[in-house]
């Protein structure tokens, strides 16, 4: 047998936009893990279109560099609340975690969730800074921050007494301080290795592996993806394998790979304290334990965190359904979310009463609305309702609902208009900071009262404000809370939208298309200026005569239309109301096309009432 290979796992956590998958490239350009002519891209492990396109990690991944002769496997990982308990899970597979922390906005509420779940398991963390070439940098007060955020969780002294790195992960330098320059990573490398032990020889050891990830390929089927907490892994060899329920059943490994640099590669056996990729297990899940045929010990449960919103994904039953989508029956949306369900754990399905319905629960509008786009990409149409919270109710019965730690950062001019809206939706101020012109507010607000608050915050704050949430716990319900203050345009015809008609419909709203978008009858082309809807004709075109009209066409200057995101939208509607989408549109929509057909549903919610 060759040399025991050593290896250290540590995973990179943050805040959104703190640099995690910048720092990951740093250390794979610095790790000659490419050739020298090898074209790179910026956020590499990005690899997902979505990913690229939004700068936000959404799947955590894996890679692996070789430093000193010591194996360290990388876990990026995502730094958004609605994929929070990915985070959770990874945690559990590393020796250390690199907490990555910008350089002028100190920690944010994400940071604070990571970092507890890091510190709960008995890692000791290292500390980067990072972004300080920023000119609003303040260093040295965010180190403050930090200190007094492992104080509130309770860290013990060990814990404490961790290293702390400025660094510009974007240009690959990290220093030891903010006084002595740096070409390279080195500083982050040598502090790893100095700070944490590599995983102790448990070879001789019984096997046993924890599935803390899943995957899914092609060609080979469901991948679990874990470490090896003691013994040798074998391709070809059988194993037990329990599950949370007490299931214990004997299969075997078809296939095994582990991570070399950026790609998988298939292994013989792999040894103990290794990031594993196992297949040839159909029903592997989360928490999934593989053990030695005469030794089972299963492994301590990895608790999912429970879905805090549903959604309802309809068949597409516009008169536009079937255009530009190639799935458009509910076998095939039916199918679709049972191989999401795979890989994707937080997320729940549920047949409803009607067989064109499924009712999709997950852990936040980001984490429901990354699927639908996927599938939207993939050539699925569907139509799809408002988000809903999951009410629950506690040991005594009481009803309880998900409440969101807030934090709006924004000009000062704008903090009054802020904290109105956050009342209005029953939120309670934690906090309130004051600083260089702008303001930091800290809130607790029912994620009820959230939805749709991102769209009328960055209009509050004419796209100055940023808005950071988080889901902090469960508390009775709050009553009541006002949806939308808007009434909306509806189409009365079908057709193709005229200049003429948008030109006089504007000055009553604001309008969703231009001229020349085809409608149908029930779609809802734009926000009312008043709190009622309104039918409106977007075909009617301005009379043709012989004689010239001494009026200048020319003038009929129409203001631009607000185009929506797919999240935008699904914060927008009402609960009359669809987003239809389709591979090459967003639509909003009634639930009932014709007047009477809404008249219709209006008095059926008032008797259910």
């Amino acid at each position: 047998m060759a040399e025991k290979e050593k290896i250290l796992n540590i995973a990179v956590i943050a805040h959104v936009d703190a640099g995690k998958s910048t720092l990951v490239d740093a250390f794979l350009r610095q790790s000659d893990v490419f050739r020298d002519n090898e074209e790179v891209v910026d956020c590499i492990m990005d690899s997902n279109d979505l990913e690229r396109e939004r700068g936000i990690t959404i799947y955590s991944k894996n890679c692996s560099v070789i430093h000193n002769g010591v194996k360290i496997n990388i876990v990026d990982t995502p730094g958004h609340a609605d994929f929070s308990s990915e985070v959770e899970r990874i945690i559990r597979t590393v020796d250390t975690v690199i907490l990555l922390v910008d350089a002028s906005e100190g920690p944010m509420p994400q940071t604070r969730f990571v970092l507890s779940k890091a510190l709960e398991i008995g890692l000791k963390p290292i500390l980067l800074i990072n972004k300080i070439d920023k000119n609003d940098q303040r260093a040295e007060e965010v180190v403050d921050e930090v200190y007094e955020l492992f104080l509130d969780l309770n860290a013990n002294d060990e814990q404490l007494d961790f290293p702390i790195l400025y660094g510009i992960a974007r240009e690959g330098i990290v220093q030891y301080d903010l006084n002595t320059p740096s070409e390279n990573i080195e500083p982050l490398f040598d502090t790893i290795l100095k700070h944490c032990d590599v995983y102790p020889d448990l070879d001789d050891e019984p096997c046993r592996m924890q599935v803390s990830a899943l995957a899914y390929d092609e060609y080979i089927g469901r991948l679990g993806i874990g470490r090896i907490y003691s013994g040798v892994l074998k391709q070809g060899s059988p194993y037990i394998r329990c599950n949370q329920d007490g299931l214990e059943k004997k299969e075997t490994i078809s296939n095994l790979f582990v991570y070399k640099g950026l790609s998988r590669t298939n292994v013989k056996e792999a040894r103990s304290g290794d990031i594993v990729v196992v297949a040839g297990m159909p029903d592997i899940s989360i928490g999934d334990t593989i053990c030695d045929i005469d030794h089972v010990e299963p492994m301590d449960h990895i608790p999912i965190e429970e879905p805090t919103l549903s959604m309802n994904f309809h068949v597409n039953s516009s008169p536009f359904a079937g255009r530009s989508g190639k799935y458009v029956t509910s076998r095939n949306i039916k199918e679709r979310l049972e191989r999401e369900l795979e890989v994707n754990v937080g997320l729940k399905v549920e047949p409803t009463d009607s067989a064109d319905c499924f009712k999709v629960s997950g852990r936040g509008e980001l984490h429901i609305s990354i699927l639908i786009e996927n599938m939207r990409r993939e050539g699925y149409e569907l139509a799809i309702s408002k988000p809903e919270v999951i009410l629950h109710r506690d040991e005594n019965g009481v009803k309880v609902e998900p409440v969101e730690e807030v934090v709006c950062l924004a000009p000062e001019e704008y903090s009054g208009t802020i904290i109105n809206k956050l009342n209005l939706r029953k939120g309670v101020m934690e906090n309130m900071e004051e600083e260089n012109g702008y303001v930091k507010i800290t809130y607790q607000v029912p994620t009820r009262g959230l939805l749709g608050f991102r769209n009328e915050f960055i209009n509050d704050t004419h796209g100055e404000g940023t808005l950071v949430r988080r889901i902090c716990g469960y508390e009775p319900f709050k009553g009541e809370i006002a949806q939308r203050m808007q009434g909306a345009m509806i189409s009365t015809e079908t057709g193709t939208a005229m200049t003429y008609a948008l030109w006089n419909l504007q000055e009553r709203g604001q309008l969703f298309i231009s001229p020349q978008t085809e409608v149908y009858e029930g779609m809802i082309i734009g926000e009312s200026a008043k709190n009622i809807d309104m039918d409106v004709n977007p075909l009617k075109n301005k009379k043709l005569t012989a004689i010239r009209s001494s009026g200048r066409d020319e003038a009929m200057l129409l203001t631009p239309p607000r185009v929506f995101s797919l999240e935008e939208a699904l914060e927008w509607i009402n609960d009359d109301e669809l987003v239809e989408v389709t591979p090459d549109a967003i639509r909003i929509r009634k639930k009932g096309l014709t007047a009477q057909d809404r008249r219709a549903l209006y008095r059926e919610k008032m008797a259910q009432k």
